[in-house]
């Protein structure tokens, strides 16, 4: 084996693993026999099927290596992670930013696994959040529910398209284009139905209040030829489709986290939040908030945090921070929806919005949801206390306003004068006895 001279080491006996979809280079670094203040290094190629992982698992053993950390390349570290894993070692998984190579060293799979090797023994890796083995279950379900509930969400902006490009104004006059009125019109479009008055009939509800407005909408089939009405049964039939594939996920789903019916009720009790966005962070971070440190760590891990690559001014636009799509996924529509609310966390989504714009405002909302999430996993059978909406109304936010409006109205060669009439007399002091 080779040996380096290296400094004094966080961990002895180490090994980085460069990844590939079909093969991956494992580099152990371990005491020298010779020298114990020397290093042995060794890189062996290794395959990525089950065979191969074992004997990679068995070449570690014989040397005595119980840390092993790999970059999270795409999803090819997941069977070797797993794996490794139950084989009992301590795993690392890196972000590929911290192990990153230096510019001017090779850029090529073995020395990059010796790269990994040294940034593990030298202590320079912080572990990603890797979820339980129970989770990672729960979370492919919950993942898959989002990306076919995105997919009906895209089937449905197709049908849309086709009215128009028909010339049905139909979604003009509808405010949901698959409701149960407008999907029966839908239905008898279809079905080789064109006369207007027939069709707006079909109407229900609130929506019988617009028959007039329908009618005009429905006065231009013509363009809808029976080929385009074909079109249009299949996309119809496709977001029946998911919408049944959705259900079947979401009992699945409901009945593997029914032993974290707890946690699932203290989610729901934020502002905004409701079953399914409590379920998907769930899944996501899992019950356990000692692997966040703080609620800032859990908000951060998500990218519900401002870019902490600033120093000093900058110049254009910057980046969006990356973290868990899924869980900012989550926290976006949660913003949003608590923004609608008569609650402080509306309150401030208001306030933001109103001097910032409402994409900084779901950043800010979703960072404080997240921090509330942290403490209230953190805290067994506590529930979220909202503070109210005028919660920001109080007499020091008072008087800044009247400050500002004071300064703005000298800007404009104004004087606001108090109106004294408005306020109580004050009442006398009693008599001292």
């Amino acid at each position: 084996m080779e040996e380096v001279t290296d400094e004094p080491l966080y961990r002895d006996r180490v090994c980085g693993i460069d990844l590939g979809k079909a093969g991956m280079f494992a580099t152990i670094r371990v005491p020298s026999d010779r020298d114990p203040a020397r290093r042995a290094s060794e890189t062996r190629a290794f395959g990525t099927m089950k065979r191969d992982v074992l004997a990679m698992a068995d070449w570690l053993r014989s040397w005595q290596v119980e840390a092993v950390a790999m970059e999270a390349t795409s999803d090819y570290w997941k069977p070797v992670y797993y794996r490794l894993e139950a084989e009992g070692f301590e795993l690392v998984l890196a972000d590929p930013r911290q192990v990153k190579n230096l510019p001017g060293r090779p850029k090529r799979d073995p020395s990059d696994s010796r790269w990994i090797a040294q940034c593990l023994e030298r202590g320079s890796i912080r572990g990603c959040f890797v979820a339980t083995p129970e989770f990672r279950v729960i979370r492919e379900h919950t993942r898959y529910r989002r990306d076919l509930t995105g997919e009906r969400t895209r089937e449905k902006q197709r049908v849309e398209k086709l009215l128009e490009a028909a010339g049905i104004k139909l979604s003009s006059v509808v405010s949901d284009l698959h409701g149960a009125g407008p999907r029966d019109i839908m239905d008898h479009l279809i079905a080789g139905e064109r006369d207007p008055r027939v069709l707006a009939q079909l109407a229900r509800r609130r929506g019988r209040a617009r028959i007039p407005q329908i009618e005009q909408a429905l006065d231009g089939t013509e363009f809808l030829t029976p080929e385009l009405a074909a079109l249009l049964g299949r996309m119809l039939a496709r977001i029946d489709e998911l919408g049944t594939a959705i259900g079947e996920l979401t009992a699945v789903i409901e009945t593997l986290l029914e032993p974290y019916e707890e946690q699932l009720q203290q989610a729901e009790s934020m502002p905004g939040w409701g079953r399914r966005s409590a379920q998907d962070a769930l899944a996501e971070t899992g019950p356990d908030m000692t692997r966040f440190p703080t609620g800032a760590h859990l908000a951060s891990w998500a990218g519900r945090t401002p870019l902490d690559r600033q120093s000093g001014s900058r110049a254009g636009k910057a980046k969006a921070k990356k973290g868990n799509r899924y869980l900012g996924a989550v926290t976006g529509e949660t913003a949003v929806a608590a923004g609608r609310t008569q609650t402080r966390e509306g309150a401030r989504y208001r306030r933001i919005a109103r001097r910032r714009g409402k994409l900084k405002a779901c950043v800010a909302i979703g960072n404080t949801q997240l921090k509330v999430y942290h403490k209230l996993l953190s805290t067994p059978g506590a529930r979220h206390e909202d503070l109210g909406a005028g919660y920001y109304d109080t007499p020091a936010s008072t008087r800044r306003q009247i400050r500002a409006l004071e300064k703005r109205a000298t800007e404009l060669g104004y004087t606001l004068i108090p109106d004294l009439t408005s306020y109580p007399e004050p009442t006398p002091a009693a008599p001292a006895s």
